[in-house]
This record gives C-alpha cells, structure tokens and sequence, in this order.
C-alpha cells in the first residue's frame, strides 16, 4: 500500500517556494493563459485551513494546518494544491484557501464588498477509481441562490511524458515516477520507469544546454526526482539504479544546502561536482566548464581546476 507522508507536499512547496517561475507554464497549461516566462510571480501569506487526517485506529479526524502559498501573477490569484491520494477534506480545504486569498483581495465601501475568488486546481499524483475530474464548491444562500465554483483538477497519470517536455511542466517531472510506484515497491521489471526517467534527465540537459532551465533549477529538479525515488523504494534493490540515473541521492537540494549552510567549502565543492557532471553531459570542454566554476560558484580559477581535474575523470 502506497505511505501516505509528506514526503510529496513537501517537494511540491520547496519547489513553489524555491522556484516560482517553473509554475509560470502549469498556470498557463491548467487555466488556458499566455504568461511569458519571465513574468513577475508573487507570493501571497495565507492562515490556517482543515484537513482530514488518519489516526493510528484507522478512523478519520480533522485537523488544522497552516499554509503559506497562493501565487499571483498580474492581477490574478490562483491555488494549486498537491495530492498524493484522495482526501475527503479537499473540497473545503480549497474553499477556505479561497476566501483567505479573497479576502487580502478584497474590495469595499459603505454598503458593499467585492470578493473576487482565486482560480484554483489540484495535482493529483496518483489516480483511483474515486478521484475527482473537477473539484466544485457549491455556495448556497439564504435567499435560495446557488452558484457552483467548479475546476479542472489534474491528474498527472493521464499525462505523458512527451505533453510535460512540451508544455515545460516541470514541476510534474518529480512525480511522474509516482506512477511506477507498485513496481518498484514489490521489485517487478522496472524498466520503463528507468526509460521514462532517463528521457526526462536527457530533455532536462538539453533545455539547460538552451537556457530553457537554469543551472540552481535543474539542480533541484533532479534532486526533487531522487527525493520521490527514495521515498518510494525505501532503500530496496531498485533505488540505487534508479537514482543514479539523476546523479546520485539528493535528499536535500542543493540551493537549500547553499541558503542554510552559506558558501562554505564543502558546500562549493558539492555544487561544483553537480555542474562539472551536468557540463560534462553536455558536452562542453575544459575551459568552458572552468568558466562556469568561477561565474556560478564564485570559485578562484586555482580551486575551479582542482576540483575539475578531481571530478572531472569520475564522470568522463
């Protein structure tokens, strides 16, 4: 049976937090928009909501938890939520985060108050035979009014890995292998998921190799991979394959590591391994990879040749 952790919530809001601008094409993807790619994306703070969780008896309880995204691009507002299983409490989760991102938008006189509600939509990782197309919000009134608030959800399985290439959805492709998930867990052939995922390292190469993908960026997408890898197969004989394939187990992403820890030493030399290997895919010669040392990591041009010639025959 698949763990019902956080282990999925958490990669998706390191990746809201940490790289807004990927989620620029899901937005234009899920709700039909033009947003060109380097289009401002702001955060907005939200309070609490309700979610329904299972205590150790196997019952069901609701609890309070906080969150602390919505985005909004322009003028607009959107919610996008990720699921790994399907949860009872989604729909009025959804409708709470909507009147926390409505009301910082709010309008109002004497008399009168504009809401205007946040286009929302919800991930979900895995499918079953009980999850939702649309998620609806039905507000009624007293006066006998009804309006139904009702939105795409998205179902990455329904998704191939060519649409996600092509659309530049990126922060689908730590998930995707989600779909394997059976497989790897009992040790069954895995070799389309190794196909699959091999596909996704190569077109992230190439986009970085375009500038589609920044060098902090694709970092983190494979490390984002290899998280979901681990969680999955928990230490059995397929996860030493399967995330070597990103370039090693990543359990916390490198940008974090930079940020928590500042640029001390072995921090510069884990990232300056990541990009030797990364540049070494791509194909680029001796000094064009000494260059990137210095330009990205900051690294003296006496360290950046000690560690290429340290790392550079290990990946060669």
């Amino acid at each position: 049976m698949p763990k019902k952790t956080h282990d999925y919530d958490n990669v998706f809001k390191t990746m809201k937090s940490r790289h807004r601008r990927l989620f620029i094409s899901v937005i234009n993807d899920i709700f039909g928009k033009s947003y060109p790619p380097d289009t401002d994306v702001s955060i907005l703070p939200s309070e609490g909501y309700l979610t329904e969780k299972e205590t150790a008896d196997g019952s069901k309880e609701i609890e309070e938890l906080v969150s602390d995204f919505l985005i909004r691009i322009g003028g607009d507002t959107y919610l996008l939520e990720c699921q790994s299983y399907d949860d009872g409490s989604m729909a009025i989760r959804i409708a709470e985060y909507a009147f926390i991102a409505a009301r910082q938008c709010a309008t109002w006189d004497i008399g009168h108050a504009t809401i205007p509600m946040p286009r929302f939509s919800i991930l979900y990782i895995r499918r079953t035979e009980s999850t939702p197309k649309t998620t609806t919000i039905t507000f009624t009134f007293p006066d006998g009014q009804a309006v139904d608030y009702t939105s795409p959800n998205v179902i990455l399985d329904e998704l191939t890995k060519e649409y996600i290439v092509e659309k530049r959805l990126f922060p689908y492709i730590p998930f995707y292998i989600a779909r394997y998930e059976k497989d790897l867990i009992s040790g069954d052939d895995i070799e389309a998921a190794v196909k699959d995922l091999t596909y996704f390292r190569d077109a992230m190469i190439q986009l970085h190799r375009e500038g589609e993908l920044q060098d902090h960026e694709i970092i983190d997408l494979m490390g984002f991979v290899n998280t979901i890898i681990t969680h999955i197969t928990n230490g059995n004989q397929n996860e030493e394959r399967l995330v070597h394939i990103m370039g090693g187990v990543i359990i916390e992403t490198e940008s974090e590591k930079l940020i928590r820890r500042g640029r001390d030493e072995g921090k510069a030399e884990g990232k300056a391994q990541m990009l030797i290997e990364i540049s070494l895919e791509e194909g680029l010669d001796d000094s064009a990879i000494l260059k990137k040392l210095q330009d990205k990591i900051g690294l003296s041009s006496e360290q950046a040749g000690i560690y290429l010639a340290q790392y550079g025959k290990q990946f060669a």
